[in-house]
């Protein structure tokens, strides 16, 4: 199966997962991925998977811990055609919404790279170290946002 750099890509640049991973997840844990469509075209979408642990490690990149009570967003991700035009950011507050009302969910954590740690932040997201995860050579900040006990926040510019 090809990538999905062909139109879609994550805040990083392309996306990181391939489609079989985008299904494997969509199969195992439906509940945990929130697509963005206009005029019946998909033009944003996160997945995540559960996971059970208090960080992120190497075996969180590709298996879904069903009692987990962290929600791991693997790839959030917008069509190439509707970059920069706040659609990341603001599928990233709604889904962190819709995770409020998961009586499961504690908490929603990710790893990324040193210069997307302002874009996560002003979403809500704390950075807590180093990601014990690489990829190649790529290393990873892990960041990791409470959603339980938190009210609902109104949406504003920064997220």
């Amino acid at each position: 199966m090809g990538v999905l750099h062909d139109a879609f890509i994550s805040v990083s640049g392309e996306c990181p997962l391939h489609l079989d991973e985008v299904r494997h997840f969509l199969t195992l844990c439906p509940e945990l991925s929130l697509g963005w469509f206009e005029e019946g075209r998909l033009v944003a979408f996160i997945i995540g998977s559960l996971w059970d642990q208090d960080r992120l490690s190497q075996d969180a990149l590709t298996l879904h811990k069903p009692h987990g009570s962290s929600v791991h967003i693997h790839v959030l991700a917008v069509h190439r055609t509707f970059r920069q035009q706040g659609k990341g950011s603001i599928l990233l507050w709604r889904y962190l919404q819709y995770l409020r009302c998961l009586p499961f969910a504690r908490r929603a954590a990710l790893m990324c790279e040193d210069f997307l740690v302002p874009f996560y932040s002003k979403c809500g997201f704390k950075a807590v170290g180093p990601c014990d995860i690489t990829v190649g050579d790529l290393t990873f900040i892990e960041m990791q946002c409470p959603v339980k006990g938190h009210a609902f926040m109104r949406r504003n510019s920064g997220c």
